[in-house]
C-alpha cells in the first residue's frame, strides 16, 4: 500500500513555481500553453517528448525558451539525411602533434535537445541519438560518458511532408514518454504574434529555476499519492487496447496493435506530474484523461481497416477514455 508522502502544502508550493515558468514562457510563447504545459510534465516526469506540428508553429522558440527559464543549456540540431552517428553522440580525433586519439563530444551533450525533423535522418542516426535517451550515456571509442541531469529531449517530425523522409518504427516511437499535437492558434493569438514579432526585438525567457529545483519537482512527483482505483483505471485503459471486446469495445479490427506496458507507466507518471501542476498531492481520474492522448497516441498501431476509415490514433484514444469505466 502506498503511503502520501506529499503534504498539500508543498504540492501547491511547487505548482506555484512551476507556474512561473509557465508564465515565463509564455512571455515569449504566444499560446501553445498545451505544448508547453505537455513539455513541463515531461521534464518533471523525468521522459522525452515527441512534437508532430506543421512548421511555423513555435516549436524550436518554445523549446529554447523552456530552456532559458530553466537556466540550463540547450542545442539544436538539425536532421538531414546527410547525418552520421558521430555528428550527434562525438567521435576520436587523432592529435598528430601528441599522436594520440581525443574525445570530441556531440552536441547531444546538453541538458534541453531539439531534434528537429527527426525523421529526416536515417535509422542509424535516429538509433544514436534514442540510446542516448534511453541509457541518458554515451560510448565514444572505448570512454563512456554520462549525460548531464537533467537530460531532455523533443524531437519534432512534420505530419504532411514525407518524401525523403525515415519514419520513426513503432519500437523507438514507443520510447518517447508522450507525443504531442501541435495545433495553429486562434485568431486572436494569431494577432498578438503578428504585434509582437512583426517588428522589434522579440522577447527573452529569464532563469527563474535551476536544474536542482527540476530533480526537487521530480522527487516530489515520486511522492504523489496514487489510489489503487486509480491504479486499476490506467490498467484497464491499456488493457483495452489490447483485449477491447473484454472491455465492450468494437475496436478489435481497427487495432493491429495495442499499448505497450510502457503506456501503462507513462500514464502513472504523466498523471503524478499533472496532479503536482494543478497543485495536488493525490491523482484523480480528471488527470489520467488529461493525459491519456500524449501517453498513447503514438503507442497504437492502427490497422489498414482504420486508416481506410480515415480514423486517427486519437479517435481511438476518445473512444477508450469515453467507454472505460472511470473510478
Amino acid at each position: 500500500m502506498q503511503e502520501n508522502t506529499l503534504d498539500q502544502a508543498q504540492a501547491e508550493q511547487v505548482a506555484g513555481r512551476l507556474e512561473t515558468v509557465l508564465e515565463e514562457v509564455g512571455r515569449v510563447v504566444v499560446g501553445q500553453r498545451e505544448m508547453v504545459e505537455g513539455m513541463l510534465l515531461g521534464l518533471v516526469a523525468d521522459g522525452h517528448i515527441l512534437l508532430e506540428g506543421v512548421p511555423g508553429l513555435a516549436k524550436t522558440l518554445a523549446v529554447r525558451t523552456l530552456a532559458e527559464a530553466i537556466e540550463t543549456s540547450f542545442q539544436r540540431i538539425q536532421f538531414t539525411p546527410d547525418l552520421l552517428p558521430a555528428d550527434i553522440v562525438g567521435t576520436t580525433i587523432y592529435r598528430r602533434e601528441s599522436g594520440e586519439f581525443t574525445v570530441k563530444q556531440g552536441p547531444v551533450f546538453h541538458s534541453i535537445i531539439l531534434a528537429d525533423e527527426i525523421n529526416r535522418a536515417p535509422a542509424k542516426v535516429q538509433s544514436a541519438l534514442l540510446e542516448a535517451m534511453q541509457e541518458r550515456q554515451v560510448t565514444i571509442g572505448e570512454e563512456t560518458f554520462p549525460l548531464p541531469d537533467p537530460f531532455l529531449v523533443l524531437a519534432t517530425q512534420n505530419p504532411i511532408e514525407q518524401e525523403g523522409t525515415y519514419p520513426l518504427p513503432e519500437a523507438q516511437v514507443d520510447r518517447f514518454l508522450l507525443k504531442l499535437r501541435v495545433r495553429y492558434p486562434d485568431k486572436a493569438e494569431e494577432r498578438v504574434i503578428l504585434e509582437r514579432m512583426g517588428g522589434g526585438e522579440p522577447p527573452h525567457a529569464v532563469p527563474v529555476i535551476t536544474p536542482d529545483d527540476i530533480a526537487e519537482f521530480r522527487r516530489t512527483a515520486e511522492s504523489v499519492f496514487v489510489d489503487e482505483k486509480i491504479k486499476t483505471y490506467i490498467l484497464d485503459l491499456v488493457f483495452a487496447t489490447r483485449e477491447p471486446r473484454t472491455y465492450g469495445l468494437d475496436l478489435g479490427p481497427l487495432l493491429a496493435w495495442g499499448a505497450s506496458p510502457r503506456a501503462t507507466l507513462a500514464l502513472v507518471r504523466l498523471a503524478r506530474a499533472r496532479a503536482l501542476l494543478q497543485g495536488r498531492a493525490y491523482v484523480v481520474p480528471e488527470d489520467v484523461k488529461a493525459v491519456g492522448h500524449g501517453a498513447l497516441r503514438h503507442r497504437l498501431l492502427l490497422s489498414y481497416e482504420a486508416e481506410a476509415q480515415e480514423l486517427t490514433s486519437d479517435d481511438l484514444v476518445d473512444r477508450l477514455l469515453e467507454s472505460v469505466d472511470v473510478p
